[in-house]
């Protein structure tokens, strides 16, 4: 074999089928099945995680009920830990690279396995997400982003329903500029202090998350280097900031403006009794003690102190040094190291900078890069076969059980698509980009800051029908118009 994975241009010219073609390539490197068989099965275990949390959580009482019967102080059970972990969504695809390091040693020896996981895969985008998030998360970040939007959600009396739509229309378009993660990242914390806190009903819960999903998804298309999936074909295919503008940003509005208005309407009575509810919390508890009560659930001590201008500047600047090298992670991760420093320098102005999030989605999507970079035998043919429409569906589809950044990095592999079909797959990949945990980048950071609002864990069929109405409209506007 010349190869691991072996590339693609070295199978057998393709059949008079897709089948065919399918077929001919497990005949040549029977591994393709078994690679794909366990990327199947962590897709099935990140449906069933929510099952797991909820048996955890199970256990954990029958055991704490059995050592108050036999006078023992409750203690947490082995049992309940593991399949409380197993509950994560974060560490399934990285759980499930173990089986498969496991099968590349039995099928291709060692040395192909070790030069597979550490030569082969990329994990510059899980490094780069780690860093920004937990730069996007600190409360200089924080305050600043807040500040602006809050200009806009006061032409709406700054209300729950205000903050809402200000957050799910311009926090997503500035995924253009300050990259996807980041954009996921303030807006998940934004919508958390003056949305979720708030304990609206779960479909409405579910709602928000899905329509924050898609919104960030396609809202990093403004720009060439922002968004995960437009950086794999910008280069290839010579799209530049202009040609995203004209092709896809001004759709990438008009599907955010279209579905977080349909989504106002349908839950608008909702959306106002929060608001009632707002008023009344702010006559039973004074302003002052309901910021520091915040700022004490942020990570924030008694000494906290306003954050001057210089602090926000200098955060910004860290920002902008990680998207500028965002391709060199010996270059991101020095700047980040820095700013630990300057972080622990200026602890008075600071939230605790809390890595466990960040941590885990860099974990999700270094898993996720591992199976993917396995599956181009499948999804190059599959994308090389159809037509625009079908492309574009196809696309949406696809994306839902893999990164949409590994779609279009593989149409990158297809020789001689015209500029109709290229356009079709990004469309396709980045509306798609909300219909479940694995479908973007940026959406287990989400998942990781919002989670703590849901029962147990975010159930995955429920997010996939709180994303449906968003995609379907994101589809229409690039599609139709």
């Amino acid at each position: 074999m010349s190869g691991f994975p072996r590339p693609l241009d070295s199978y057998p010219a393709d059949a008079a089928t897709l089948i065919g073609t399918l077929s001919q390539r497990v005949s040549a490197e029977p591994f393709n099945l078994v690679a794909t068989g366990i990327f199947v099965l962590a897709i099935l275990h990140t449906f069933t995680a929510a099952r797991f949390a909820r048996l955890a959580h199970e256990v954990q009482r029958r055991h704490d009920a059995r050592c108050r019967a036999n006078g023992l102080p409750p203690v947490p059970s082995v049992l309940a830990e593991t399949l409380h972990f197993l509950g994560e969504v974060e560490v399934v695809f990285g759980l499930w690279a173990i089986v498969l390091l496991v099968a590349i040693t039995a099928t291709e020896g060692w040395t192909t396995a070790k030069a597979y996981f550490n030569g082969t895969v990329n994990y510059t985008e899980a490094l780069f997400v780690v860093v920004i998030m937990a730069l996007a998360s600190t409360r200089p970040i924080i305050r600043f982003a807040e500040s602006a939007l809050s200009w806009i959600a006061r032409m709406g009396r700054g209300t729950p329903a205000a903050w809402w739509v200000t957050i799910l229309t311009i926090g997503p378009l500035l995924g253009s500029f300050i990259t996807e993660p980041a954009a996921m990242t303030i807006c998940a914390l934004l919508l958390a202090r003056h949305f979720f806190e708030l304990e609206p009903g779960l479909p409405l819960k579910y709602a928000t998350l899905g329509l924050l999903f898609v919104n960030v998804s396609i809202g990093g298309t403004l720009t060439h280097f922002a968004a995960p999936p437009v950086l794999m074909v910008a280069r290839p295919w010579g799209w530049d900031t202009t040609y995203m503008l004209t092709h896809f940003g001004w759709r990438a509005a008009l599907g955010i403006a279209l579905s977080t208005g349909a989504y106002f309407l349908w839950f608008r009575s909702e959306l106002t009794a929060l608001g009632n509810r707002t008023r009344r919390i702010e006559v039973e508890e004074p302003d002052d003690e309901a910021a520091a009560s915040n700022e004490e659930s942020r990570g924030a001590g008694p000494t906290m102190l306003p954050v001057p201008i210089w602090v926000i500047a200098i955060h910004v600047l860290f920002m902008a040094w990680t998207v500028f090298t965002a391709h060199y992670p010996a270059l991101f991760l020095g700047g980040f190291l820095f700013f630990l420093g300057f972080a622990k320098a200026t602890a008075r102005y600071q939230s605790r900078t809390d890595l466990r999030a960040p941590l885990l989605v860099g974990f999700f999507l270094a898993g996720l890069v591992i199976h993917g970079g396995l599956q181009g035998w499948w999804i190059a043919p599959v994308l090389g076969s159809l037509s625009e429409a079908p492309l574009f569906l196809s696309s949406t589809f696809l994306t839902a059980f893999n990164d949409n950044a590994l779609i279009t990095y593989l149409a990158t592999l297809v020789p001689n698509l015209d500029d109709r079909l290229k356009a079709a797959i990004v469309e396709g990949a980045v509306t798609g980009g909300g219909l479940t945990v694995i479908a973007n980048a940026p959406n287990p950071a989400g998942q990781a800051l919002l989670g703590r609002f849901f029962s147990n864990a975010i159930a995955p069929l429920w997010l996939f029908a709180g994303a449906l109405l968003p995609t379907v409209l994101a589809g229409a506007a690039f599609f139709l118009s």
